[in-house]
């Protein structure tokens, strides 16, 4: 609610905070005592598997769907950081999230083979942070947070094609 001036009121900045941790830990993945960026790369994935076993979708509407949720994760990762005074704290899994569907984009086909591929990859770039992945987290707030997993994305969908041409999957 806001107050007669326009001016948010306690409940309406309660709000935002809620949404924007409910969004940045993707809906609690990322309160995971173990390997949290890891549990929400797979709650990325489930998500993408469900999507494609309802809705047949191509890989390439991953791409779209990662570019689309890429906003908000940026909003909500920053907010969250901004509440909590740290700069990329490791509760936001959003980023995960987002960069896993992006990492999809590169399968040619469907299968288990191109799912755990695609996960496998997303994960070591993620963690390896060639170039320019660890400097794109340099970038202020959201940003910086959510940029360099989808860098890492990036590459493992390029590797992903490129396997996927040679019948590796």
């Amino acid at each position: 609610m806001r107050s007669k001036a326009g001016v948010p009121t306690i409940g309406d900045t309660a709000r935002k905070s809620a949404c924007a941790t409910a969004i940045s830990t993707w809906f609690g993945c990322g309160y995971s005592p173990v390997a949290p960026g890891t549990v929400g790369a797979l709650a990325g994935l489930g998500i993408a598997i469900l999507i494609e076993h309802f809705a047949a979708w191509n890989p390439l509407w991953f791409a779209a769907l990662a570019l689309v949720a890429s906003a908000p994760a940026i909003w909500a990762a920053g907010e969250t950081a901004r509440q909590t005074g740290i700069e990329d704290p490791q509760f936001v899994v959003v980023d995960e999230v987002v960069g896993q569907w992006l990492a999809l984009a590169g399968a040619r086909t469907l299968s288990w083979k191109s799912w755990l591929a695609a996960f496998l990859l997303f994960r070591l770039f993620d963690i390896w942070k060639p170039f320019p992945v660890r400097q794109l987290e340099s970038l202020h707030g959201g940003a910086g947070i959510v940029a360099d997993d989808l860098m890492a994305g990036l590459y493992a969908a390029l590797v992903l094609f490129v396997a996927g041409w040679f019948n590796l999957y």
